[in-house]
Order: C-alpha cells, then structure tokens, then sequence
C-alpha cells in the first residue's frame, strides 16, 4: 500500500503528462468496492473477532488500492492539477494511518508483553498472595495503556473530521471514481482503528479494594483462601483470552 502511495504523490507532485490508455478498468474498482461492502457489514457488530477480522478486511482493502494507484489510466487522470489538491489530501491522511499503524502496533505489543510478564508471575507463584504486586504494576501500566489509545482515538477523530471531500461536479468518473475508493478506505480504517483502541481502553483488572479486610470479619480464614483463588483463576482466563486476540491484533497490524 506505502509504495502505491508513495508513486502517486510523486507523480502530483511532478504533475506530468501522460497519455491516457482508457478508462480505468472496472474490475479493479469492483474489487475496491466489495472490499469496503465486507469492512461496513463487520462495524455492526463491536467485538474483538470483529477487530481481527477488520484488520484482516483492512489488509485485502489496502492490496486492492494499491493495485488501483498502479493502473497507468489513474495516474493520469489523478496527475491533473485540476484535481491534484484533492487527491495529495487524502493521500496525506493515507500516509499518517500509515504511520498510525505502526503506532498502534507498538501499543498493542507492549500490552501483550506486561500480559505474559503477568501470567509468568501467576504461575510461578500460584495460590501465593506475593502476586498482589504484579497485579499492581500490571494495573498501573493498564491505566497508561488507555491514556495512549485515548489519546490516539482522539487523533483518529480529528482526521475522521478533516475528511470531508466536496463533490467534484467537473470530474471525469475516473477520477471521482478512486477519490471516493480513497475516501471510503481511510474512513473504514478510521474506524477499525478506533474500535481496536477502544478495546484497549477496556479494564482487565480492576483497583485493589478493601474488601477482603471487611470479608475476614465475617468469614472465616479457609472461605477467604478460596474466594482469592477462585479471583485468580478468572484473571488467569482473562489474561489468556486476552493475549490471544492482542496476538491477532499484532499479526493483522503488519
């Protein structure tokens, strides 16, 4: 996808002419289309398998496009300078999810690492209440974790926001035609990144409480044990579960 882009910006920024081989062929924009039909059907449902399988969508998507910005036929009718500033735009915007990408990228596989870290350390020290503090800085790293996604969805909805593209009433189909493929591919994306963060945003652990200091007043030591175990074994599903979609996650963001 990089390098598709990264040919098309040189060629506005050249602005040279070429000559025109015919109208882009339509298969190429029927593969962009069905691409971004599957991406939409996936946004109603908001679960982890659909931020997988989002990004998977996002990868056939992007191969798609990058076949389209090679076509001869759309860097000519996209080298016009009649059009140039609309298209350089959404290219731009193309670049930095690009450059988001590998953002979140990172993010994700820092959560995975502190979540293996913590599942060593719950195995190791199974039953043993020593666990309490890597709990403890597995939660502090979880609240930096979701300041960064915050932070990023907000960017994400800033470009959201900046992408609106006038009608170009004077364009050829062509060229209103990969505009719009161009427009609709960040928007979905946009999109899937969002729910990717916001899914990161989501507590896995909750604050140490008080409430075993107020159960041992009145239960005895043996029931305590248990209840603490039992705690810990659902972390330990947790984790796991966890760990497996921020794996998918990492695959899907390469």
């Amino acid at each position: 996808m990089e390098g598709g882009y990264r040919m098309l910006q040189q060629e506005l920024s050249q602005n040279k002419e070429k000559t025109h081989n015919g109208p882009i062929h339509n298969t190429t924009i029927q593969r962009v289309e069905e691409e971004l039909n599957k991406l939409k059907s996936l946004e109603v449902f908001v679960a982890p398998t659909t931020v997988s399988n989002g990004l998977k969508g996002l990868e056939k998507l992007y191969k798609c496009i990058d076949d389209l910005l090679n076509l001869p036929q759309t860097l000519h009718a996209l080298s016009q300078s009649l059009h140039a500033k609309w298209v350089e735009d959404l290219l731009d915007k193309s670049m930095r999810l690009l450059d988001l990408c590998g953002t979140t990228r990172e993010l994700v596989s820092q959560c995975k690492e502190n979540v293996r870290d913590l599942q060593s350390s719950l195995r190791r020290r199974k039953g043993d209440s020593t666990t309490d503090d890597n709990v403890t800085r597995f939660y502090s790293f979880s609240k930096k974790i979701k300041r960064n996604a915050k932070r990023l969805v907000l960017t994400l909805k800033q470009m959201d926001q900046d992408t609106t593209v006038s009608v170009l009433l004077d364009a050829d189909q062509d060229t209103i035609a990969v505009i719009r493929a161009l427009k609709e591919a960040n928007a979905e994306c946009i999109s899937t990144f969002q729910m990717l963060l916001s899914f990161l945003c989501v507590p896995l652990l909750k604050p140490k409480e008080s409430k075993w200091s107020l159960l041992s007043r009145l239960v005895n030591k043996e029931r305590i044990a248990s209840l603490v175990l039992a705690e810990k074994m659902s972390l330990e599903t947790r984790l796991e579960s966890f760990e497996t979609y921020l794996v998918s996650f990492e695959d899907g963001l390469e």
